[in-house]
């Protein structure tokens, strides 16, 4: 299905109709390059695209001035909440906790708004005033051109750490690595294997009560909303994988699950936010000397040619 149909059939009915009927106008181009509708209450629509982002206007066209844009009303806000919980936003309190609804598609809604909180932890989120609706697009192919160096001699999987900074294409490459993994590639003679997912905040699968939305391949086993550490520790014990994917590492305990799977000869597939390992060492509990022993390969992305252009790929301890 093209990203125009998806968007059509899985986009457009969660939106009040009077946005619905403002979005539909756009060119199918357009609609193509859409990344995120941000509506807030009582300001301009918002638009992110592969070029940047903008303000949608009455006519259709995108603006970079705010005041221009159309204004998003309370009720149009309202509405549409109503319709991405199908009316039924007690049902969603646990994932709203955290920020985000995921809907049909795989596509994730981020929510703002007033939190309640007991205990330093929250335990509601409402009065909600703002959405980020993250258009989720599976590209398939997007991991081509890096399988290759995945991929060591005698059908090896390198544990390999995936860096760029936000909005980079990190989960559209990771999520197509799982997919040809559990695929298998022929053209590098490569059969397919077990795969395991901690999908922590349901983006790489982007599963919608507990069933994938994105095709991560007919080998692999999916552990969504569950802590990265934790989660892998559990695959480790229940499900037997090759090679186990997730999403934005960063914490000494994260650290520890991996060590814990590459000692069961389990090979690692994740991602972090950074420019460099450098960075990455800067920003988080990570060490030099764990990224250097845990990892054979690094793939440094960028936005230079667009969403998940290929910078580099390092080569670390063999």
């Amino acid at each position: 299905m093209s990203n125009y149909l998806r968007f059509q059939r899985e986009i457009l009915p969660i939106l009040a109709p009077s946005l619905r009927k403002l979005i539909a106008s756009l060119p199918q181009n357009l609609v193509g390059a859409l990344e995120e509708l941000r509506l807030r209450a009582l300001r301009p629509l918002g638009v992110v695209c592969n070029r940047g982002d903008g303000f949608l206007q009455a006519s259709g066209r995108i603006v970079s001035e705010p005041e221009r844009g159309y204004m998003v009303t309370r009720e149009e806000l309202a509405t549409t909440v109503e319709l991405i919980s199908q009316h039924s936003l007690y049902a969603y309190v646990e994932e709203m906790r955290h920020g985000y609804i995921t809907i049909p598609g795989g596509h994730r809604v981020g929510l703002c708004g007033r939190t309640v909180v007991e205990e330093r932890r929250v335990v509601l989120l409402r009065d909600i005033q703002s959405l980020n609706i993250r258009i989720s697009r599976q590209v398939l192919g997007a991991a081509d051109s890096v399988m290759e160096h995945i991929l060591g001699p005698c059908g090896r999987i390198c544990s390999t750490l995936i860096l760029s900074p936000p909005g980079c294409g990190k989960t559209t490459l990771l999520r197509d690595i799982a997919r040809q993994l559990s695929r298998g590639i022929p053209r590098l003679g490569f059969p397919g294997v077990q795969v395991a997912v901690v999908d922590e905040r349901s983006e790489i699968g982007g599963c919608y009560q507990g069933v994938p939305q994105n095709d991560l391949g007919p080998r692999t086993d999916v552990l969504d909303g569950c802590p990265k550490a934790q989660g892998i520790m559990m695959l480790l014990r229940s499900m037997g994988p090759r090679v186990i994917v997730t999403d934005e590492i960063g914490s000494l305990e994260d650290a520890r699950a991996i060590q814990e799977a590459l000692l069961g000869g389990v090979s690692i597939i994740t991602t972090a936010h950074g420019s460099d390992l450098e960075d990455v060492v800067r920003r988080f509990d990570l060490s030099a000397e764990f990224l250097t022993k845990s990892f054979q390969k690094v793939i440094v992305l960028s936005r230079r040619q667009g969403p998940g252009t290929i910078q580099k790929v390092l080569e670390l301890g063999k």
